[in-house]
């Protein structure tokens, strides 16, 4: 993977303070990747995100942008976030409309796009965090979840080449946070650069190749979340909490005199590892778009009535809104598990996430589980 951002020795000082936010950071990080930033409160998350979009100018060190400083002028900062969308932790601080659809399209308006184009990435966005009913709506009326929805939908239509992503599932339900993480992987498959703070470690875990620990603004650990969870003194010190799922495989595994890797980081890896499953389910993975998704469906179901069936993925969600979908949410791993526990199931997907569905099978046969798999 090409480099991305690369910060050397960074130094930022906010004026009239002496702390040092970011102390001689070093990070870098790779075109494409899933990427987690980790810390307290105050470790310097937020600042590091302001820093890499060049609203802030560190005072010592140099940022470089595809291996080339960031340009500080007012053309280089637009071409620099030309490729860059951010979603603050804060949505009122990116909210420049008074209606939702108004907002959203604020951006590409600003890219010059042509109304059609832009209202066709308006309805989509709005769609994928689920805001359609609230297009008109003016944005004083909504709650801070709904507000944080749209700032989403307002990142997701600049279509861009790095999005970043600062607590982007504080104040949403939990139906709401699968969906952000469904859309943060399918920006990964497109090849943008996805980095995301967040507080949330057990979601994040089950997503991020990598995470970059942040303390008293300096890069405390990066690389795979594994290396850092398993030294509890830093952990602690660091301010975060271990995920439950690595808690549990840590603690199963010391039981039974078992080896801690390969480490699941989610349901059915879990399964996989710990259930002593005997033979696999028949899993049917069934790539559909918005279009197709409803004949697919019928097509499919007709030869399999009775089995257990979720959705993956904001299209084939909205298309099958009247289908009878056991699995609504988080659904890619509940199929999984269930073939994992010998049960049949179907699962209708966007096709953007086919190499997902089969780096969740290579994953599970690393753990020495081969799930009876059929891609259609």
């Amino acid at each position: 993977m090409s480099e991305i951002f690369r910060l050397e020795d960074v130094t930022f000082t906010h004026p009239g303070t002496t702390r040092k936010v970011l102390n001689k950071m070093n990070l870098t990080i790779e075109g494409g990747s899933r990427d987690a930033v980790l810390g307290m409160n105050g470790a310097g998350k937020t600042t590091l995100f302001y820093t890499l979009t060049g609203v802030y100018k560190p005072q010592e060190g140099t940022v470089y942008n595809h291996g080339e400083p960031v340009d500080y002028t007012r053309a280089g900062l637009q071409n620099l976030r030309s490729d860059v969308a951010v979603i603050l932790q804060n949505p009122d601080e990116q909210i420049f409309c008074s209606l939702v659809e108004e907002d959203v399209a604020f951006g590409p308006l600003n890219l010059g796009l042509d109304r059609d184009e832009v209202e066709r990435r308006v309805s989509k966005a709005l769609r994928d965090v689920r805001m359609t009913p609230y297009a008109r709506r003016p944005l004083q009326q909504l709650s801070g979840g709904q507000r944080k929805r749209v700032a989403i939908a307002g990142a997701l239509a600049m279509n861009p080449k790095i999005m970043i992503m600062d607590e982007p599932t504080a104040g949403l339900d939990p139906q709401a946070s699968m969906e952000v993480m469904e859309l943060a992987e399918k920006l990964h498959l497109q090849g943008v650069t996805v980095l995301i703070s967040t507080h949330d470690i057990d979601i994040i875990y089950k997503w991020a190749d990598t995470s970059s620990i942040l303390y008293n603004g300096k890069i405390e650990y990066s690389g795979p979340a594994e290396g850092f969870y398993s030294d509890p003194e830093t952990v602690y010190r660091c301010g975060l909490l271990t995920p439950s799922i690595f808690n549990m495989n840590r603690d199963i595994c010391a039981i039974d005199g078992m080896d801690v890797d390969p480490y699941p980081r989610n349901c059915c890896e879990f399964t996989a590892k710990f259930g002593n499953p005997k033979e696999s389910g028949r899993l049917v993975c069934v790539a559909a778009e918005e279009e197709t998704a409803a004949e697919r469906y019928e097509e499919v179901m007709k030869d399999l009535k009775g089995v257990q069936t979720g959705v993956y993925g904001s299209d084939v969600r909205y298309a099958l809104t009247d289908n009878g979908i056991d699995f609504r949410f988080d659904a890619m791993d509940m199929c999984f598990t269930d073939a994992v526990r010998g049960k049949d199931s179907v699962l209708f997907y966007d096709s953007i996430y086919t190499p997902t569905i089969k780096e969740q099978a290579d994953k599970l046969r690393k753990i020495g589980f081969d799930v009876d798999l059929e891609v259609i």
